[in-house]
């Protein structure tokens, strides 16, 4: 046997397994955000005619699924630490298709509330934070950002495929029935493949005793928390989180009032999504020759620019779709370089523990700024709105860029 040989034999087949798990969790990001994130938005009308409640009352089980999902972070990370994720990410799927079973026979209001308490619960054990913990511990830094991007650009589509097709469910049968096709489309995908290819990297295969695992887990928070770079990606983040969650709840509503019409309206806002994806695949070429905080602060600073101007020219068509592009470009960037960041700070010993504490204040960022804006909104107008996005936006900036220098 040649030398060559015998090295092709012994090599590990962690990576073949790797891209794997990418393309499983690719699909299942793609499903689980469609079902228990985007297709609330087609339901909410619906919805609010069936139990007679208001707009507000119905997008408050929604809010509520967001804080749950944030406040859970934290304790999911420290068990994708000490266990791995695979029966972590199989009984939230299941959790998650019950679940969505369950909503399609709410009759009031306190079940909504209940079951979307349940899928913010699912959603912190399914989605993008265990996902990418899980994509950090197996590959190196080298594949580190290609495996991350592959998820994320799959998964940027399923707002795409998800809000059309839930649109006509619904048109077709029916909000309640439309939720059970949704469930079983739920169960088939990522119960399975979060079984089956969920499992972790052979070097952490035998992790040892739980009480080490956890010791290791805790210390590497503890330090971690010490040190500034800790608490400047975390303002950075829960910073942009804020902005982005704004814009993506209030852009269209903005658009019109500035003049246009609605067709308009939401045609511009539909950009965002596509531009997510392409913003992700610019900036992870760009990490591969600059550093990638300093990158991400320049998208996240140009995004600030953008934000600033939209009041001054958004009454023009060209002017709102040139401030919409040039913000959409940073939409899905912090997605994908807060994992990149955290990884290369403080490696894949005690990632996900890491990751989950600042997921809460993140979390909270997403679910309360859209609320905040809305009374923003109404007592000082959206220009004024739009300057805390900016505002927002260049604090995320010079937060990355002290993070650079730290």
């Amino acid at each position: 046997m040649t030398v060559k040989q015998q090295s092709k034999k012994s090599k590990p087949p962690r990576i073949s397994h790797g891209w794997r798990i990418v393309v499983a969790l690719a699909i299942t990001q793609t499903v689980g955000y469609g079902v228990l994130y985007y297709a609330f938005a087609v339901f909410l009308s619906p919805m609010r005619r069936d139990l007679g409640a208001s707009v507000s009352q119905v997008t408050g089980a929604f809010t509520l699924a967001v804080l749950v999902t944030g406040l859970a972070a934290p304790l999911v990370g420290r068990w994708l630490d000490r266990h791995g994720g695979r029966g972590l990410m199989t009984l939230g799927s299941v959790a998650g298709t019950l679940a969505t079973f369950a909503w399609s026979r709410v009759d009031n209001l306190p079940a909504l509330y209940a079951v979307l308490a349940v899928i913010g619960l699912s959603s912190a054990m399914t989605l993008y934070e265990p996902a990418f913990a899980i994509v950090v511990a197996w590959f190196d830094p080298a594949r580190r950002s290609t495996a991350l991007l592959t998820v994320t650009l799959v998964a940027g589509f399923a707002s795409s495929i998800f809000l059309p097709l839930t649109g006509l469910l619904v048109d077709l049968y029916g909000w309640r029935t439309a939720l059970v096709f949704l469930a079983v489309i739920h169960a088939v995908t990522t119960i399975p493949l979060h079984a089956f290819f969920i499992r972790r990297p052979p070097l952490a295969e035998e992790p040892g005793p739980a009480e080490r695992e956890e010791s290791r887990s805790d210390a590497g928070l503890r330090e971690a928390m010490r040190g500034r770079a800790f608490w400047l990606l975390a303002v950075a983040f829960v910073a942009h989180t804020g902005a982005i969650a704004i814009v993506a709840v209030h852009l269209l509503a903005y658009l019109t009032e500035l003049g246009h019409s609605p067709t308009f309206a939401a045609s511009v806002t539909g950009l965002l999504g596509i531009l997510s994806v392409t913003g992700r695949l610019v900036t992870t070429g760009l990490h591969r020759r600059f550093s990638a905080a300093g990158v991400t602060a320049a998208v996240f600073f140009l995004q600030a620019v953008a934000a600033a101007l939209l009041p001054v020219l958004g009454r023009s068509g060209v002017g709102a779709v040139a401030c919409v592009i040039t913000f959409g470009i940073g939409f899905g960037v912090g997605t994908l370089a807060r994992p990149v960041l955290l990884a290369e700070r403080y490696g894949v010993t005690g990632y996900a523990t890491i990751a989950g504490a600042q997921a809460l204040p993140i979390m909270l960022s997403k679910a309360l700024g859209p609320l905040a804006a809305a009374f923003l909104s109404q007592g000082m107008g959206y220009p004024f709105v739009m300057l805390v996005v900016a505002v927002s936006s260049v604090v995320a900036s010079a937060m990355l860029v002290a993070y650079g220098r730290s």
